[in-house]
């Protein structure tokens, strides 16, 4: 049987089709459907769940390899970073059953800070990945991964792309292969990575790369098409997919399937058909600086750029120095649709008051890094998830009075969760005087709903104990603890004003749930009265359905996009915004 399949979908299929027991992932675009696809197989064959970061998730993983579990762990490339720690170790100490680590990479960040190339943690940490071009591949790779993982003991990597993730084809699925738990046993040699057993392994871990890379010779992925040029091309992935779409059987391909540990007698022989050689992959010069290092001559990221996403025009351009053909075009420019907080978002009525306040914002990861697109404009910085909490830290210590009662973190309930409660225990232990507000929307927004510790309920929509923020910042050492409706601009304003004013830390809970939610029931909608004095206050919020008319320069609220939330009520200085029933 065939089925059309998101890349995404398609590892999950190759994970329970090679029996994978167990998936401990943190959501991030690209990578979140995996785990959410997961979730549908039935509990009594593979246990899914959301960790509270990547970090977790990883050792989780870990665990239940050594344990005798086949185990998946699913990230962005960013992501990646915060599983570095256990993932390193992980490379010496193996595997008893199999562990596979997909990575999902941005190109282009489409919903990203930067544009990481996860092949380097591959050869960093030792540890085999497999890079897939699309969803049939993404099933067989995965399945195949987790086979070579107990073989070789050793983690697997799969790197995926936006591209990859995300596009569909078709994918054969197959039955369920049933592996029984292999037995553990305590071995202290294997699993305990103190200096004197890590030192012995390290030699183990070289002798396995040198296997894993005479197996990359002959691996029934790295193929070869000669299609009687002499042009050769050197790809891997989604690149792969442009490359053929842009020169189809005008060059030969070397379509590697296996991008660490990378061959070498293969690649030199392919070179050796073709008078000239081009390597077409995205982000950095990976694999063109290993053909370098073997004698290859090429043509590489000097013709090409180490920047976005490439296309197959591109390609067509540098290799065959032909125009694109032309593509249908229209007269009228097609207005920008840049992002921004959803009518009824919880998080624009906090926004709005600390620009008002004129407060500076140490931002973080999440729907409401928007908080720094105009006409809010509030947040200051975006690092990564957790460093909003931290980073205010560092900014007060060294700014002093100047920033002790001016400056405020901003951090998601579900990012709080991740990283950003050990920020808030050093702003403790530290003697910090610092307010975090925890932008408590009740789930993890940004990747699409997903729940987290805070909410109550898993991955599968069973209830569980709900963390409680109160007592858990009570816990770190916060007295100060306030829980405030972003939505109450009246009040709320207030809280930050005394919390920001207080000479000790405090956290403020804004405590609303997000407006896309089934459970959240907004009725009616807003309308603009006689009363209003066009003084353009409530445009200051940024919410879509607000905008001015372009002849009469009146403000209008377009009632196909307001979900009668109410903010705007309460923002309007002359009452001339008023709700009414739809």
């Amino acid at each position: 049987m065939k089925k059309i399949m998101l890349g995404n979908d398609a590892v999950a299929r190759g994970a329970y089709e090679a029996g994978v027991n167990l998936v401990s992932s943190y959501p991030g675009t690209p990578s979140t459907e995996i785990t959410e696809a997961m979730a549908k197989y039935p509990e009594d064959e593979v246990f899914v769940e959301w960790a509270p970061n990547e970090k977790v998730a990883a050792e989780v993983v870990i665990g239940a390899a050594i344990a005798g579990g086949r185990a998946m762990s699913c990230c962005k490339h960013v992501g990646l970073n915060v599983m570095a720690d256990p993932i390193f170790t992980d490379s010496y100490i193996g595997v008893n059953g199999g562990a596979v680590f997909c990575v999902a990479d941005d190109p282009g960040m489409h919903s990203s800070q930067n544009e990481q190339d996860s092949r380097h943690y591959a050869k960093a940490s030792k540890i085999p990945m497999f890079e897939p071009s699309d969803s049939e591949e993404c099933k067989e790779y995965t399945k195949l991964a987790f086979d070579l993982s107990e073989e070789y003991d050793t983690p697997f990597f799969i790197r995926l792309s936006t591209r990859v993730s995300h596009s569909q084809s078709l994918v054969e699925l197959c039955e369920r292969e049933c592996h029984p738990i292999k037995e553990y046993q305590k071995d202290i040699a294997k699993n305990v990575m103190m200096p004197g057993n890590a030192i012995k392994k390290h030699v183990i871990v070289e002798d396995r790369t040198k296997k894993l890379k005479e197996f990359s010779e002959t691996f029934k992925f790295n193929t070869i098409e000669d299609n009687n040029s002499n042009i050769g091309v050197i790809t891997a992935g989604i690149s792969y997919q442009y490359a053929k779409e842009a020169l189809g059987d005008k060059v030969n391909y070397c379509k590697l399937g296996m991008v660490w540990p990378l061959p070498t007698e293969m690649l030199q022989d392919f070179a050796a058909m073709n008078e000239k050689i081009y390597v077409i992959e995205e982000l950095d010069p990976f694999i063109e600086e290993h053909c370098k290092s073997i004698g290859i001559e090429l043509i590489g990221k000097d013709s090409f750029t180490l920047l976005g996403e490439y296309t197959p025009a591109m390609i067509k351009k540098v290799v065959l120095d032909k125009d694109p053909d032309e593509y249908i075009t229209i007269d009228e420019q097609i207005p920008a649709r840049p992002p921004v907080m959803c009518a009824g978002c919880p998080h624009r009525g906090t926004f709005y008051v600390l620009k008002k306040l004129g407060l500076t914002v140490s931002g973080d990861i999440g729907c409401y890094t928007l908080g720094a697109v105009a006409p809010l404009a509030s947040v200051d910085t975006t690092i990564c998830m957790g460093a909003s909490v931290s980073a205010a830290h560092g900014m007060a210590k060294i700014r002093g009075e100047e920033f002790t009662h001016k400056l405020v973190s901003v951090i998601g309930d579900s990012t709080f969760m991740h990283s950003g409660i050990t920020g808030l225990s050093d702003i403790v232990y530290n003697k910090g005087i610092n307010t975090v507000i925890i932008l408590d929307n009740s789930i993890t927004g940004m990747t699409g709903h997903q729940e987290n510790p805070t909410t109550g309920y898993t991955i599968r929509g069973e209830e569980t104990r709900q963390v409680d923020l109160i007592k858990l910042c009570y816990g770190i050492g916060i007295d100060r603890v306030v829980i405030a409706d972003p939505f109450d601009i009246k009040n709320f304003e207030k809280v930050v004003k005394e919390e920001t004013a207080a000479n000790e830390p405090s956290v403020i809970i804004a405590q609303r749930p997000c407006a896309l939610l089934k459970r959240v029931k907004y009725t009616g909608h807003c309308i603009i009265t006689d009363a209003c004095r066009k003084c353009k206050q409530c445009m200051k919020l940024g919410c879509p359905a607000i905008s001015i008319e372009k002849d009469t320069n009146a403000v209008k609220i377009d009632i196909t996009q307001c979900n009668g939330c109410g903010l705007c009520t309460g923002v309007c200085p002359f009452n001339a915004i008023v709700k009414e029933d739809n």
